[in-house]
């Protein structure tokens, strides 16, 4: 008997510590969006936001260094009309009116105003990863630099099977840059180097990652236009935090980002301006909520 009841006073203790963990974490989220107007929170749902709006103004609503890490995929802006080549196909590379901006100056400013209140919601260590191509890498390294960050790596990823090159007047672009700074040159940022190096075959993992391109399953529900490997925003996430941490993607997406998040145990807040994407997000969110009840 005294067993039996040392085995549920056990039982009760654990459940307690489960049920005020989620509500704590619940109280951090809303702390975190209480200036955030109703009306932008598509989607909310144990440790996962999504608002839709423009993702300077809803940044600008978010409370002052409370987000642990931002990855982010900003608009390359190269919606020209153009064409290229994917899957054996020519296809246009319009992606919509978000990627649209007139000149440089427009974008350097563009990319000053959301790195400028990405620096002021990150934590005091927290840091900032910032996937680009050369079309607007250059400009976003600026921005970090003239905004305090301490640049800390340029990561590569080189992506296996690149779209060919239809022009046949430049090298075929098989890579994408991944910036990742710190808030500031005295910032004790988080790195995992212990995990990455297990990953590595127990060697330092070097900044040119070799990380495959979308798996089929990633598609299910649609993509994006520039759509990311979850593979490699779980390096991401893994390589700079902690269970409980808490990720923003100001440029949502297909919600890559926040799906790697979930699945690794940290919160999440993703924002975009397109519906579209939302839903597809949304839907990606609800079948893994339901896988992890299976189990």
């Amino acid at each position: 008997m005294t067993s039996y009841r040392i085995t549920l006073t056990y039982c009760i203790i654990i459940v307690a510590i489960i049920e005020f963990t989620y509500n704590e974490s619940g109280i951090i989220m809303n702390e975190i969006l209480k200036l955030i107007d109703k009306g932008n929170i598509y989607y909310n749902k144990k440790n996962f936001t999504l608002l839709k709006g423009d993702s300077i103004e809803l940044m600008k609503n978010l409370k002052e260094k409370s987000i642990d890490m931002i990855f982010a995929d900003p608009p390359y802006f190269l919606s020209n009309d153009g064409i290229t080549c994917k899957s054996g196909k020519m296809v246009s590379v319009n992606k919509g009116d978000w990627d649209k901006k007139d000149n440089i100056d427009e974008i350097h400013e563009f990319n000053t105003l959301w790195i400028k209140e990405a620096r002021r919601i990150l934590t005091e260590d927290g840091t900032i990863w910032i996937s680009g191509t050369y079309h607007n890498i250059y400009s976003l390294g600026m921005a970090l630099q003239q905004m305090d960050f301490k640049i800390l790596n340029n990561v590569v990823w080189f992506k296996k099977n690149p779209p060919p090159n239809l022009g046949c007047r430049t090298f075929t672009h098989s890579n994408e840059t991944i910036i990742w700074a710190k808030r500031s040159e005295d910032s004790n940022h988080y790195f995992n180097y212990d995990l990455m190096k297990s990953m590595n075959n127990n060697k330092q993992m070097k900044d040119v990652w070799m990380i495959g391109s979308l798996r089929k399953k990633e598609k299910k529900h649609g993509k994006h236009p520039t759509q990311k490997p979850i593979n490699l925003l779980k390096r991401i996430i893994q390589a700079s935090t902690e269970r409980d941490m808490i990720i923003l993607d100001p440029f949502n997406g297909s919600g890559t980002t926040g799906m790697a998040a979930a699945d690794l145990g940290r919160k999440y807040i993703g924002i975009d301006l397109e519906e579209e994407y939302l839903d597809l997000t949304t839907k990606r969110h609800k079948e893994f909520s339901r896988k992890l009840k299976l189990f």
